[in-house]
């Protein structure tokens, strides 16, 4: 199987039959347990292109997943989001044991003309690599299956007018509830957070005293993501739930730490230190200080003098 040419699965109805499975009840909606399939991925590389939204929960895997370019193991209890028209790339070394768990699939015909027809995109989920999915605790995996049997039990039963809005009331529901969860997660992996706010001002200080700023100007919120291998979504979750902060906030308030250093130790001028910062024009960064501080550079440094 080539890299470089997922196969793409425009229907769900293909993605039955990819993996044995017999034919949706439902067209646009489908809830498949892992232990049904016959076809499991075989040894090798094989990249998928859905065309759908995909929840799942895996467990027992053997094999790697490698979503949004970062590589990630399933364990016990994990959740994991896609959007329509991303990779997934999975990577399986030997054959063993077949993973257990469930997938949701949702195409996005459903959702037309619908409550979730535009607010599915505000659950950042979808947009979060791999390497960020939901770790549930065993209460709240029991509550999240409680709903996809309710949600399978109303497609697999006599469609009537009711039938879309009760399932569309149930994905939202299943939806606000992963939303609470990982923000449970920002709280409760404190060490994690930690870390990642080290690495983080390791990453500015660096930045800053290299002097990359005036080959690039500032940083950049996606290159902070990048270099911190967490999607910009991510990263600003865990921002404002550890910090209270943005992340425009943190790169702001590092500027005015590094300006403030200069200002008060060298004799650089106004415009000097404006470009070492990554400003193009002084005026910027005199707007900036100012903003942050109630005060002008000039007037700073006058003070500290």
């Amino acid at each position: 199987m080539s890299d470089n040419k997922p196969i793409r699965l425009k229907t769900i109805s293909e993605f039955h039959k990819l993996r044995g499975l017999p034919a949706p009840k439902h067209p646009l909606i489908s809830v498949i347990n892992f232990d049904d399939m016959t076809e499991h991925t075989k040894v090798g590389k094989q990249s998928l292109l859905f065309d759908f939204y995909m929840i799942s929960v895996k467990r027992n895997m053997d094999h790697k997943y490698r979503y949004g370019q970062k590589d990630y193991d399933f364990d016990e209890g994990v959740m994991f989001f896609m959007a329509p028209h991303q990779v997934l790339s999975v990577i399986r070394e030997e054959q063993g044991k077949n993973p257990s768990g469930w997938m949701l699939m949702i195409h996005p015909d459903f959702l037309w003309n619908t409550s979730l027809s535009t607010s599915i995109k505000r659950y950042e989920f979808f947009d979060y690599s791999v390497n960020e999915a939901l770790f549930l605790s065993e209460e709240e995996e029991i509550k999240i299956l409680h709903i996809i049997e309710n949600i399978k039990q109303e497609y697999q039963s006599n469609i009537d007018p009711f039938s879309q809005n009760i399932i569309i009331s149930q994905l939202e529901t299943l939806f606000n509830y992963s939303q609470r969860f990982y923000q449970r997660q920002f709280i409760t992996r404190k060490k994690a957070s930690h870390q990642f706010l080290e690495k983080l001002e390791i990453f500015l200080n660096e930045y800053f005293e290299g002097k990359l700023t005036m080959e690039n100007g500032l940083p950049t919120v996606r290159l902070l993501s990048e270099k911190l291998n967490m999607s910009t979504q991510y990263m600003r979750g865990l921002l404002k739930s550890v910090t209270g902060q943005t992340t425009q906030q943190i790169i702001h308030e590092k500027v005015i730490e590094k300006a403030k250093e200069r200002l008060s130790t060298t004799d650089l001028t106004i415009g000097e230190i404006a470009y070492e910062l990554g400003f193009e024009h002084s005026q910027s960064f005199n707007k900036l200080f100012k903003a942050k501080t109630n005060i002008s550079p000039r007037e700073f440094r006058k003070s500290f003098n």
